[in-house]
């Protein structure tokens, strides 16, 4: 007979039973945070403080070292993003924005199906009702949040999985901002909105801005309100060309597409497509500022991988160079007597 001294030490909770745990606080905490002060879509370092929360939430297991390596890492491109967002807004003013071409180039592509109109007065004529909330209005107001968590939360998604995978990730989104911010200060382009209000020309029929108009259905009035005083405060009317909304979206179904089995690219394609409806129904873009944006995303992928392709051919160009620099004349080995015996 044994016996022991003290009581058995409680069992710990294993890493799976740990991490749902963890996440459950995370969705929780994220939740009311939502509900009571709006959704993090200000600024770039709200919605990546809340990533960087969930990543030491699915890996609370390791220790704060690895968990600080996020802000390390991530620190340059939340630099960048409010770099952005700030140089943003001094294209505004440096110019009358353009407004009448793209409101031509929309008729011209769609007025034989609108009798004549965009297609953004087209769908509010048909789609919305002043003062009733649609149920795809609903479905509107998720799509166009989206955009404020989709991109980096696929980023630190990779960051947790494939630091190599999240370098490339990276440098073809910011090569995509970067291109899209030059664009608006070479050419400002004001959306549907701005073009339809009297003291611009009201170039085409009014356009309302309802993006947000789903939140009330579901009981989110603060994230509502946050998006509406986003959009009053920081409203930008030079950032329609390109519209990076839906470059964003396409952007990251472009980098994941060839991951994914092939019975769920009509389910991932959706994004984009539903990205661009968003923006339309909704009065922040034009086609042409889709189809610009898609074209962006193009020429971004093309022009990363072949600038990935010829630093790879640098690369292996140098170290060829540096094995054929290195001495291949050794000094003879001392001569040695070779020695039998027999027994």
């Amino acid at each position: 007979m044994t016996t022991t001294g003290s009581q058995p030490p409680p069992p710990q909770p294993t890493r799976g039973r740990r991490r749902l745990i963890a996440m459950s606080i995370w969705a929780v905490g994220f939740g009311v945070g939502a509900y009571f002060l709006g959704l993090p879509t200000s600024d770039p370092v709200l919605p990546f403080a809340w990533l960087w929360l969930a990543t030491i939430a699915w890996n609370s297991h390791l220790p704060w070292r690895r968990h600080l390596a996020f802000l390390r890492d991530w620190l340059p491109v939340i630099l960048m993003l409010l770099i952005y967002n700030i140089s943003r807004g001094f294209a505004d003013g440096l110019s009358e924005p353009h407004a009448v071409e793209l409101v031509r180039a929309d008729e011209w592509m769609f007025g034989w199906l609108t009798g004549g109109d965009v297609p953004t007065v087209w769908l509010q004529h048909h789609l919305w009702q002043p003062g009733v909330v649609q149920w795809w209005e609903v479905i509107v107001s998720l799509v166009y949040f989206s955009h404020f968590l989709a991109v980096p939360a696929a980023a630190v998604v990779l960051w947790v999985r494939s630091r190599d995978q999240w370098k490339r990730y990276m440098r073809r989104w910011m090569t995509l901002t970067l291109a899209g911010l030059v664009t608006y200060f070479l050419y400002p382009a004001a959306p549907p909105w701005w073009a339809a209000l009297p003291e611009h020309g009201a170039l085409i029929d009014p356009v309302e801005r309802i993006s947000t108009n789903g939140w009330e259905a579901i009981g989110l009035h603060s994230a509502g309100n946050t998006l509406n005083a986003l959009q009053v405060e920081a409203s930008n009317p030079v950032a329609a060309m390109p519209s990076l909304h839906t470059a964003y979206a396409l952007l990251v179904i472009a980098f994941f597409l060839p991951m994914a089995r092939r019975r769920w690219w009509p389910l991932l394609l959706a994004y984009p497509l539903a990205m661009t409806f968003t923006l339309v129904y909704s009065g922040e873009h034009y086609i042409i500022d889709v189809l610009v944006g898609w074209a962006y995303v193009g020429g971004t992928m093309l022009v990363v991988s072949a600038a990935e392709r010829w630093w790879h051919r640098r690369g292996v160009a140098a170290g060829a160079d540096e094995a054929d620099d290195s001495p291949t004349d050794l000094p003879d080995a001392p001569a040695t007597t070779k020695v039998t015996s027999s027994i």
